[in-house]
């Protein structure tokens, strides 16, 4: 049986061209060919974090580099800003690293706004770090990382920002230079289209400066030593070549693409999803706020979610349900990745069809 087409959270649909790349020969990791391949993946993150300082990457999936942000750029304290599920588990990785968390919670489906951040850092002057996630698939919501990160600039200048990209870096406007970010994580599996298994993460260097400063680090994810094994062009375990293999082919064809035309392509995905589902149902997440990466939808008519799925996947196609709490009061449509507008069309398509028959029957 086919596999279907994936409009859900992740992992998102691989092109056959970047899965069949995980079928090359395999390569020591210690010798030239390995340090070829790193070097040559480097720049081309790079270019999608939109930094020009060091890019690392880790055999993981972004929970991994939350638990390396906070382990080794927080002694103490950090101030974790949270409006859905993804924020809300970073401060329990947090808090089982043994941080103190100054948890700043906001109701789901509303925005973060910087005064959360400024707010949370006037009571708490002794915080190191603040965490943000860019985009909560929980809840459609997208934050205005760039307003937060430039609010906690002037207020605390020492402060650094944490940001979880995981659904968001090449779907959606994201200046690590440009906003002052010092740690920026994703996953291989939602907009970069990649099989699931990779995450990298932009370490700025006052960011690496402070992770001098942390005791106990661990090893696996300690950015330093991830650090120290990347200017030679390693890393410090085993990583899974395979993976970047087509994380090689895949960097390639985004750039290709063009970044900033990859965003737009997002962008208008999510106005036509949104449309569609403020028509036909309501929309969760808050207006102003609302992600470029995946829709939420507020299911307004109550329809049994699990039914249309199996409807849209005899027709070769699967959404996603509501996320813990929101499970059956929304179902969320991700529009991330190699997705194309065409699909959308197809997908809501099948979707009217579906409605139109349960209407009539």
């Amino acid at each position: 049986m086919s596999a279907p087409m994936l409009f859900i959270p992740g992992p998102t649909w691989v092109p056959e061209e970047v899965a069949r790349a995980q079928a090359r020969p395999m390569i020591g990791h210690r010798g030239p060919e390995f340090t070829a391949l790193f070097e040559g993946l480097i720049p081309r993150l790079q270019a999608v974090f939109r930094t020009r300082g060091r890019v690392l990457l880790v055999t993981a999936s972004g929970t991994g580099l939350w638990e390396a942000g906070v382990r080794s750029l927080v002694r103490r304290k950090v101030i974790c800003l949270i409006n859905g599920a993804f924020g809300e588990r970073w401060a329990h990785v947090a808090q089982a690293n043994g941080k103190e968390v100054v948890p700043v919670q906001v109701e789901w489906g509303r925005g973060l706004r910087p005064e959360h951040a400024l707010e949370a850092l006037a009571a708490h002057p002794d915080a190191e770090a603040i965490t943000v996630v860019h985009n909560e698939t929980s809840t459609g919501v997208m934050n205005p990382v760039a307003e937060i990160a430039a609010a906690v600039r002037d207020a605390s200048p020492d402060v650094l920002i944490l940001v979880d990209a995981v659904s968001s870096l090449g779907g959606a406007p994201l200046e690590t230079d440009a906003w002052g970010l010092d740690f920026v994580l994703t996953s291989s599996q939602k907009c970069l289209a990649l099989p699931p298994g990779l995450a990298f993460c932009a370490v700025s260097d006052r960011a690496l400066a402070k992770a001098h400063e942390v005791p106990h680090r661990g090893y696996y994810f300690d950015l330093l030593t991830l650090a120290r094994y990347a200017e030679r062009g390693e890393t410090p375990a085993t990583p899974a070549i395979s993976l970047l293999y087509a994380a090689d082919v895949q960097l390639a064809r985004i750039l290709e693409e063009g970044l900033e035309v990859r965003w737009e392509r997002h962008r208008r995905m999510a106005e036509r999803v949104q449309a569609w589902a403020a028509e036909r149902f309501g929309l969760f997440a808050e207006a102003g706020f609302r992600s470029w990466t995946l829709t939420c939808v507020a299911n307004t008519r109550g329809i049994d979610v699990g039914v249309l799925n199996a409807f849209l996947r005899s027709r070769g196609k699967v959404i996603s349900s509501g996320y813990g709490p929101l499970k059956g009061k929304t179902f969320r449509i991700a529009h991330m990745g190699e997705i194309q507008p065409h699909h959308v069309e197809e997908l809501l398509a099948d979707i009217e069809e579906w409605l139109r028959r349960e209407v009539s029957g």
